[in-house]
């Protein structure tokens, strides 16, 4: 049914309110990013198999108010941070993320498409809101192809759901990418893709890749604060942050100070030299004579062999923070140091992702935003007026009982940073 007027709309309503179903949203321009589109029509299936389409801006039929979709039942979609950029709902399962704790990877759902679809895209590319005159029976037919898809692996795999990973990280990565990132061009906006094979987020949308920005080429520069005279960005970064990840993982515990003067006077080297060693051999192969001089690697070779040996007796391994199981059926080419490197991964995933979820209720009020994540650091746009205590809050939460030290830096764009950290002493 496609929903043109008040009584259609009372009587979906009324089964919608009963019945799990699956939501498929379809923004005008696929090419924006959905924060800053809109919604043409809304496709919904209920688990009995029945269809409604709810046109909201389509040139075909008669366009309806949005009507309000929360309720107590489920809603299945393909991708949760997309729908809740459209259309903020309660109880959303992410369908993707079900195929992915099971398979390791997404639903290849992209492929899926009809003639129209492939005609309008290559013959208007140009043009925007093409979606808008694509027709609704297009539309349709494309959704009913993605909900049998979608229903296959709800049925087979839906209790394999990490719930954490649903309700949780897909909620904080959201809320960065709903602050977006001013430019000198305007406001720009980013994607968080978790499903990689360790679950280390990527993150690229509109040609730029978030989480590669070059340090050195200038490409940095372009990005600015959003508060003008009375902004400035500010960049927190962990300090040698998987060393002290592993660290508490094999319950070594550095002394107070830089982890790479510790490590320097095991090796008789200076900090630089330190700390390329260090990295060296925590990604790579650890030398006899440096597990020999070096407690901390001695440990971190046995906790290698223990975890090469567990992984292969059940065939998958866990992380520590959420309980997310990587299968072995989904690895490939895989040995120890290898498995080692999806771990240290993994763990700072999470640990990442852990701290957001502390740390956005705390300041989702303020006037400064979170606007990036990128693996060991965390960029905000900084509203002075929030003060100084704003970014002592932040800094203080990040460092978890100053178990992660970060380094702090600021500047009038994400090139030319100066680092503050002893301002914070």
């Amino acid at each position: 049914m496609i929903i043109e007027n008040k009584s259609q709309l009372d009587d979906f309503l009324k089964g919608y309110s009963s019945q799990d179903s699956i939501i498929i949203p379809i923004q005008n321009d696929e090419n924006k990013h959905p924060i800053d589109d809109d919604i043409c029509l809304l496709y919904i299936q209920l688990m009995d198999g029945s269809e409604f389409v709810l046109p909201i801006n389509h040139s075909e039929s008669l366009n309806i108010d949005l009507p309000d979709l929360d309720s107590d039942t489920k809603k299945f979609t393909t991708d949760k941070k997309y729908l809740q950029h459209l259309l903020p709902l309660k109880n959303v399962i992410d369908v993707n993320l079900v195929n992915y704790c099971v398979k390791g990877v997404p639903l290849s759902l992209e492929e899926i498409s009809t003639n129209a679809h492939n005609f309008f895209q290559m013959t208007h590319y140009k043009k925007s809101n093409i979606n808008k005159v694509i027709p609704i029976l297009k539309h349709i037919e494309r959704c009913r192809k993605v909900c049998k898809v979608l229903k296959t692996t709800i049925e087979r795999h839906l209790d394999h759901l990490n719930e954490v990973y649903n309700e949780d990280i897909l909620k904080d990565l959201g809320y960065i990418e709903s602050n977006g990132l001013q430019t000198n061009e305007g406001m720009v906006y980013s994607e968080y893709n978790i499903f990689t094979s360790t679950g280390r987020p990527s993150n690229r949308f509109g040609g730029i890749n978030f989480a590669a920005l070059n340090k050195k080429d200038g490409s940095r520069e372009k990005f600015i604060s959003r508060f003008g005279g009375d902004g400035v960005l500010v960049e927190m970064d962990f300090d040698a942050y998987h060393l002290r990840l592993i660290a508490d993982k094999i319950n070594y515990e550095f002394p107070q100070g830089s982890v790479h003067e510790h490590m320097a006077q095991f090796y008789g080297v200076d900090y630089e030299e330190a700390k390329r060693l260090s990295f060296q051999y925590l990604y790579g192969y650890i030398p006899p004579e440096v597990v020999e001089i070096n407690p901390y690697f001695s440990m971190v070779g046995d906790y290698i062999n223990n975890l090469w040996n567990d992984f292969n007796d059940k065939d998958f391994v866990e992380s520590d923070i959420y309980m997310r199981r990587i299968f072995k059926s989904n690895l490939s080419d895989m040995n120890a140091n290898k498995l080692f490197n999806y771990t240290i991964q993994l763990m700072e995933t999470e640990n990442n992702m852990r701290v957001l979820n502390n740390l956005i209720p705390q300041i989702k009020d303020f006037s400064s935003k979170l606007i990036l994540y990128s693996y060991d650091s965390f960029l905000l746009d900084f509203n002075m007026k929030d003060g100084l205590d704003y970014l002592k809050k932040v800094k203080q939460i990040l460092e978890q009982d100053d178990k992660y030290p970060v380094k702090v830096s600021w500047g009038i764009n994400y090139h030319e940073m100066k680092d503050i950290t002893e301002k914070f002493v």
